[in-house]
């Protein structure tokens, strides 16, 4: 006897959270069949039309059937009577009106949201795509729902030179070493490569201040603290050369972050972290914030750029978040959970803050929900003015809260470049992208928009540099060919 598990729901913007409660809700049962709510019982008005919506649930491997349906979902248990009801786990402390009419025949209700460290993007399939590193279907249908179009990308643009910035937190270096791999040691099960190149790049916070200074901003200002070490000379060349204005304090006790990459051809064989995670002291902390303060007045934007080697204490970002209050200056706000642990919880009411899903639910230490309720939890806890959680290969997903946090509005976004070459730098430039179109008055879905091509673009290329605003803007404007 087939066994048959049902699943009903709006599916209004279809992100990865769906994806991952089809395929867990697949995996409880034999056939999987999904109701999509037509638009005149959705209780807000769809950005997406119904058949769009049904036609993009039918593209998922896991569903075997869907319909569009004005039914609620008990009518329609009562009518397919399904041996099992998949909901999210969010709805598991509620009134499930569904279990009554389950419990009649023996069915089964189960609350899950699937595996988010699994790969979902895949289980889609793309229409028409050729040959290339970039897929812009996605980004074309966001930008008819958004109302995005050149004119209006021009506009931002332009208004980019009349910002200034103070990008605060770690400068990496960041070493390439690429050769190529010989074999195997036949001491031990060790791959064996031969160096040919060394190459250094500059990430963390720099190459954040050099993003925003090559997208077009007037001023750039960094702050961090390096060790007194032989990075040091290479990272106030760099810095030079980006035209950033630099406030550096040497600090004898932490060496400057150095990240080493051992690659063969187009893979990443190992990774060396040269790093100390112990806090500034309190005498940087002071120089750092004195320095700021004599500043402050300059700046349009502040971003914290924070990988938790300790360059960001607690109340340091308290202090500077309450100085940007007062002078009236956009907060955003990355926090790097990956070798490391962080939390971005720890930057309160910030503008916008753009974590991975991991960072988010590290923050949380949520690994249940999905990523609406998620993103909803991290927004009343920290109460960001906009947040993007960053899904790696299967792009971003956009939560913008209402003014009192008890209603919100969500999107999606495909990656664009799905031959990502280096990865590394996706969320910097991603970061300073957004922000700058944030300062100069665009809204979260514009900003998202134009800073998933920057990242687009910066993936495609091996180690960090600044990315030049014509890079993108001819990227965007082949998509809106």
């Amino acid at each position: 006897m087939t066994k048959v598990v049902f699943v009903q729901g709006n599916f209004d913007i279809l992100h990865s959270g769906h994806i991952r409660l089809l395929k867990f809700a697949k995996e409880c049962g034999d056939k999987l069949i999904v109701a999509v709510n037509k638009d005149r019982i959705m209780e807000r008005e769809s950005l997406i039309g119904e058949k769009e919506r049904l036609e993009l649930i039918l593209s998922i491997d896991y569903v075997d059937e869907a319909f569009l349906t004005l039914l609620s979902p008990v009518d329609n248990i009562r009518s397919i009577q399904p041996s099992v009801v998949v909901k999210g786990r969010e709805f598991e402390s509620r009134d499930n009106p569904e279990l009554k009419e389950l419990l009649h025949y023996g069915g089964t209700l189960i609350f899950g949201s699937g595996e988010f460290e699994s790969n979902s993007e895949h289980l889609l399939r793309r229409k028409n795509f050729h040959d290339s590193s970039f897929d812009f279907n996605d980004a074309r249908m966001y930008a008819r729902r958004h109302k995005i179009d050149n004119k209006i990308i021009s506009n931002i643009f332009k208004s980019f030179s009349s910002i200034k910035v103070a990008v605060i937190g770690e400068v990496i270096v960041d070493e390439y070493v690429q050769g190529s791999a010989v074999g195997l040691s036949q001491e031990d099960p060790t791959i064996v490569m031969v160096p040919n190149r060394v190459d250094k790049y500059l990430g963390g916070a720099a190459i954040t201040a050099g993003h925003v200074k090559s997208l077009g901003a007037s001023r750039v200002d960094l702050f961090s603290v390096l060790g007194d070490d032989d990075q040091v000379n290479y990272v106030k060349s760099k810095i030079a050369d980006y035209k950033v204005n630099s406030y550096f304090y040497l600090d004898s006790s932490r060496p400057t972050p150095l990240k080493t990459r051992f690659r063969a051809g187009s893979k990443t064989l190992l990774r060396v972290n040269q790093v100390r995670q112990h806090k500034i002291s309190k005498e940087f902390q002071d120089k750092l914030y004195a320095d700021l303060c004599s500043e402050i007045n300059n700046y349009n934007l502040v971003i914290f750029s924070d990988f938790n080697y300790g360059l960001l204490p607690q109340d340091l970002v308290d202090r500077i978040t309450q100085l940007c209050l007062q002078h009236n200056i956009m907060i955003v706000a990355d926090s790097q959970t990956s070798s490391q642990v962080g939390d971005i919880s720890r930057f309160n009411a910030v503008d916008l803050m753009s974590p991975t899903e991991k960072e988010a639910r590290v923050a949380l230490n949520n690994i249940d929900d999905g990523l609406v309720i998620l993103a909803q939890k991290l927004t009343e806890k920290s109460r960001p003015k906009n947040l993007v959680v960053t899904l790696a290969e299967e792009g971003i997903f956009i939560h913008k809260p209402d003014a009192d946090f008890s209603n919100w509005q969500n999107d999606r976004l495909s990656a664009i470049n799905i031959n990502a070459v280096d990865p590394a730098g996706a969320g910097d430039c991603f970061l300073a992208t957004s922000s700058m179109v944030l300062c100069s008055g665009g809204d979260i879905w514009l900003a998202s928009f134009i800073a998933s091509f920057a990242s687009a673009c910066q993936v495609g290329i091996i180690g960090n540099n600044p990315l030049e605003q014509s890079t993108v803007e001819n990227l965007i404007n082949e998509a809106f060919k």
